[in-house]
């Protein structure tokens, strides 16, 4: 089964809001083994269109994929669905990865530059940029101060910490199939 959390994530990242409350139980019916679109219209009560476009959606994903079966006495066309779930743990591990990346380059950038701000909250500039400014606000002519971005820094510190410590690239994985 998949984690409640990694389930909310994979919906956040690839459906649309509005159709996020609907996605789940069409997703839930996936986890549970192959499946048509006709069989999750009818155990989720969704309309069937609404079902093949969040099915689509996790298909071009990549965390669904299907295979097409003519129907030898109608002649019509069946599709059976079929839940990916190491493309989920492929898809939030490079999203775990593209995190701890901007967070590394935000930190650097914290460490690496003294900044200067507006007494009156309007800007905050790097010593480049407020020299630039001759350390005067250009929005309200207001001097500039010295912050000291200590707390900033420990921020981050703290929030990298947490996501490498939660080592998606160290679990294998929170889903089974």
């Amino acid at each position: 089964m998949i984690d409640e959390q990694v389930l909310q994530e994979l919906i956040h990242e690839i459906i649309t809001e509005e159709e996020e409350e609907e996605a789940i139980p069409v997703l839930e019916c996936l986890m549970k083994g192959k499946v048509t679109d006709e069989e999750i219209s009818e155990k989720t009560q969704l309309k069937l269109n609404i079902v093949r476009r969040i099915l689509y959606r996790l298909y071009d994903a990549g965390v669904a994929s299907y295979k097409r079966s003519k129907d030898p006495e109608t002649q019509w066309y069946t599709y059976t669905w079929k839940f990916e779930p190491e493309k989920v743990t492929e898809m939030i591990r490079r999203k775990h990865s593209e995190i701890v990346r901007k967070l590394r380059e935000a930190l650097e950038f914290e460490e690496n530059n003294m900044f200067f701000v507006c007494v009156n909250g309007h800007y905050r500039f790097t010593f480049d940029e407020a020299t630039e400014e001759n350390f005067t606000c250009p929005e309200c002519g207001s001097k500039m101060e010295f912050m000291d971005n200590s707390e900033i820094i420990q921020e981050i510190k703290e929030e990298l910490s947490l996501y490498e410590n939660n080592g998606f690239e160290s679990t294998d994985t929170t889903i089974n199939s």
